[in-house]
């Protein structure tokens, strides 16, 4: 397997820690933030959202330390680690700052090989291509594809409904809204930010915002017509993406329950989707792995208009795709 270096250790990158390591995916070789060791290392250890990590954490200088593995760390408040030097193939980024070009060529510059992005790029220039697991990864080109984008949370909690959708019924066009649990992009108390909406407290306000969602999945299905945005609203993870299609073939409720029940249980889908037939609250999908989890009960029609509905764990079940897609990318590089 390739080497992998992962870059940011926020909410992203930690939870892309724990999975691979429970799942013995992989260890990476280093992993890069710019905050002290010590810090970093009580925030893997006991999680607000996910609970304590069942072995010891420590963080000394120049080290994590977790259960019997130690990986080395660098402090990247100045640049970017030598790649080169460390022998990285792979670095995936969780920093949220490498949506356009050259912050990630960055990390080719500095000798990896190839970027995992772990957000939308801004534009398609910026990336070489959008790979998401079940959707398409199996298009993934070592020869041209060096930049590669994951895309958002709301992005993969979409793209299989979609997919489904296309290969059963054909989408005509849609709309989206995902009420998304708020983000370290929001503010804690009222105060001026960039995004005037963000201004106000996000554990006290339904915050309406942007989703580049529907751009990434444009890069993937370009004659897509879907547009969407979103609400932030006081959940600390957990989030629900209702989606309005007209289609193009007539289809029935159940029809169209049939399918994705299918899609969860075979094919590429199986473990990226997964259905709900009961009657659930957003505390269900908590820590739950699949990216799209279908609401059956939601799934309505009314003349020619379909509406479905799909909960994600904004972050545990991205972070689930993250780590499955870098360690399909390790073993093809």
């Amino acid at each position: 397997m390739a080497t992998i270096a992962l870059h940011g250790f926020g909410r992203i990158g930690r939870q892309f820690l724990r999975i691979a390591l429970s799942k013995n995916l992989f260890v990476p070789v280093s992993i890069s933030d710019i905050r002290d060791e010590d810090t970093l290392a009580a925030l893997y250890a006991v999680d607000t959202n996910y609970g304590r990590w069942h072995e010891p954490v420590s963080g000394t200088e120049g080290k994590l330390t977790i259960g019997d593995r130690n990986i080395l760390y660098i402090n990247s408040s100045k640049e970017i680690p030598d790649w080169a030097a460390l022998g990285v193939d792979l670095v995936v980024d969780c920093t949220g700052r490498a949506t356009v070009r050259a912050g990630a060529q960055a990390h080719i510059d500095r000798g990896a090989k190839y970027v995992l992005i772990s957000a939308p790029s801004k534009s398609l220039a910026d990336c070489d291509a959008v790979l998401l697991k079940g959707i398409n990864l199996d298009t993934f080109d070592p020869a041209s594809h060096h930049i590669i984008s994951m895309g958002s949370c709301t992005t993969n909690a979409l793209a299989a409904p979609i997919k489904v959708i296309l290969e059963n019924f054909g989408i005509q066009y849609g709309l989206f809204s995902t009420v998304h649990s708020y983000t370290n992009t929001q503010s804690l108390t009222d105060q001026p930010m960039k995004d005037r909406r963000d201004s106000w407290a996000a554990t006290e306000n339904i915050i309406p915002s942007s989703s580049g969602a529907a751009r990434a999945l444009q890069f993937i299905w370009k004659d897509l017509q879907i547009t969407g945005k979103a609400y932030r609203v006081p959940t600390r993870t957990g989030s629900i993406a209702e989606l309005n299609l007209i289609t193009e073939k007539d289809c029935t409720v159940e029809e169209v329950n049939n399918a994705f029940r299918k899609a969860a249980s075979e094919g590429p889908l199986k473990g990226v989707m997964d259905v709900l037939e009961g009657e659930w609250a957003s505390s269900r999908i908590v820590a739950d792995p699949h990216t799209s989890l279908m609401d059956l009960p939601l799934t309505t029609k009314q003349g020619n208009l379909l509406s479905i509905a799909s909960w994600y764990d904004n972050e545990w079940g991205f972070a689930n795709r993250l780590a499955e897609v870098a360690a399909y990318l390790a073993e093809r590089i």
